[in-house]
């Protein structure tokens, strides 16, 4: 059984940083592709950014290029969300996911296990 939690979340002003963890137990993730995805109040969850397990390889959605860093660190078996320069449409549930073998790392239904989420409020 796999088991992700994040934390990190938080209030911050437009303009300002934060960084989310989500620490992963229970497998080895050798195969594994690690998302983050978001859902603001009355929206379907969208894609924000993954990394390949192995190799590191790095997906983002549209809206946070250049802006959102994903990264891994294998020894703590924990992924990271960098967010910088957050915008009001940023404010969402962040939730942190594990894909076994995903066959798109965009879509929802490649992943198998999810954490409960974090709150990120952008205040403008």
């Amino acid at each position: 059984q796999v088991q992700l939690v994040e934390s990190g979340g938080g209030l911050v002003q437009a303009g300002g940083s934060l960084r989310l963890s989500c620490a992963a137990s229970g497998r080895t993730f050798s195969t594994y592709a690690m998302g983050w995805f978001r859902q603001a109040p009355g929206k379907e969850r969208e894609f924000v950014a993954s990394i390949t397990w192995s190799s590191g390889i790095t997906y983002y959605a549209d809206s946070v290029k250049g802006r959102f860093t994903i990264s891994r660190d294998n020894a703590k078996n924990t992924v990271y969300l960098r967010m910088n320069s957050l915008k009001p449409e940023d404010t969402a549930v962040y939730h942190c996911a594990a894909a076994p073998y995903p066959s798109t790392v965009y879509a929802t239904r490649s992943y198998n296990y999810w954490g409960q989420g974090t709150q990120v409020t952008v205040s403008s």
